[in-house]
């Protein structure tokens, strides 16, 4: 079935990806997101794959970001 928890941790980044694009929402979108990036950072580790750690290294602080100021936009909407 499984390979190795490699294997796992990779279909589970893969399987946060396509939930990130499914979403409707971006606040949804961007916690799926940071998920993914968090998994393929763990997998590019696990393997060693560079080219996968730095497009998700620069990612990450990307959602991050976004993230913080989409939840700015909600905090400002509420008051």
């Amino acid at each position: 079935m499984w390979g190795s928890i490699t294997d796992l941790v990779g279909f589970l980044a893969g399987g946060m990806t396509v939930a990130a694009f499914r979403c409707r929402h971006i606040l949804a979108l961007r916690c799926w997101a940071i998920a993914a990036n968090l998994l393929f950072i763990a997998y590019g580790l696990m393997l060693g794959l560079v080219p996968i750690l730095i497009l998700h290294g620069l990612l990450l602080p990307l959602n991050l970001f976004r993230l913080r100021s989409c939840l700015r936009e909600v905090t400002h909407r509420v008051r």
